[in-house]
């Protein structure tokens, strides 16, 4: 079944994306009301009709795409937690963020995405980051590559001796333990800075404007989609014991995800001397 979605022209999730975009999110950059903004879990984290009205539109349009299919959705599993154990079945699973970055897209910033990505089994098949407000949609494809607007995304590798550039978990959304753990990166020859959106930032690993992301939370839609995004343009990924990332948790965190092998061994072997 997922093979068959896969062998077909992906460009039906493509339009897809694009159109939930278009009805939901666009309409409503920079004009929000502030009775359409709300709080869940508190100040920083944030839902909006948007983020909502987004999801309902990706859910309808994913599952009629391939049937049989399931939604693990950010706004859904605020509803109904226990939605979320639907990534551990057999179904095809379509993991879903709405929009990542709501804070951003909140304050009329232009950076936020739409996440989405196909899973089977715990195996990331396909992944799609949309940046609505810039017009960039990536794409990755197990063993089928990455491509940004059409065109091949290849991470390439940090230049020789240069100080690496690393987005960590912004510190809004982590605890003084978890802070604790990535205070390692401060070291001669690395320059951190706060995340914003983890897709953007993957995004970014996979086009080499960045050179590894470090996060200490393991959520499944903020980091399916760009995961692949990063391996399908020849990066890697590895949490704290050494291993890759799995998109079903249970990951020893901080991990890191990032441009190259090398760089990804490197940033391990700095949070593991922390651990």
């Amino acid at each position: 079944m997922t093979e068959h979605l896969l062998t077909r022209d992906l460009t039906e999730v493509d339009a897809a994306v694009r159109e939930a975009a278009a009805a939901e999110i666009l309409p409503r950059f920079r004009q929000l009301a502030a009775h359409e903004i709300a709080e869940k879990s508190g100040p920083h984290d944030l839902v909006t009709v948007a983020d909502r009205g987004a999801e309902e539109h990706l859910t309808a349009a994913l599952t009629a795409l391939l049937p049989g299919s399931v939604v693990v959705g950010e706004e859904a599993v605020a509803a109904d937690p226990a939605s979320y154990g639907a990534i551990h079945g057999d179904a095809p699973v379509w993991i879903v963020d709405p929009v990542d970055g709501t804070r951003q897209f909140v304050r009329g910033e232009p950076g936020f995405c739409t996440l989405v990505a196909l899973v089977h089994r715990g195996e990331l098949l396909a992944s799609w980051t949309y940046a609505a407000a810039l017009d960039e949609m990536a794409v990755a494809v197990r063993d089928g590559g990455a491509r940004l607007n059409g065109e091949p995304l290849v991470a390439g590798s940090p230049a020789p001796g240069a100080e690496l550039r690393v987005a960590t978990s912004h510190p809004d959304f982590t605890t003084p333990e978890q802070k604790k753990s990535l205070l390692a990166l401060r070291t001669e020859g690395v320059r951190t800075r706060p995340c914003g959106s983890a897709g953007l930032e993957y995004l970014a690993v996979a086009r080499g404007t960045l050179d590894a992301v470090a996060f200490n939370w393991e959520l499944a839609w903020d980091h399916a989609a760009g995961l692949l995004l990063v391996e399908e343009a020849g990066g890697a990924h590895l949490t704290l014991t050494g291993e890759p990332f799995r998109v079903t948790g249970g990951n020893a965190l901080p991990f890191t995800a990032a441009r190259d092998a090398a760089t990804a061994r490197r940033v391990h072997q700095l949070l593991a001397a922390e651990a």
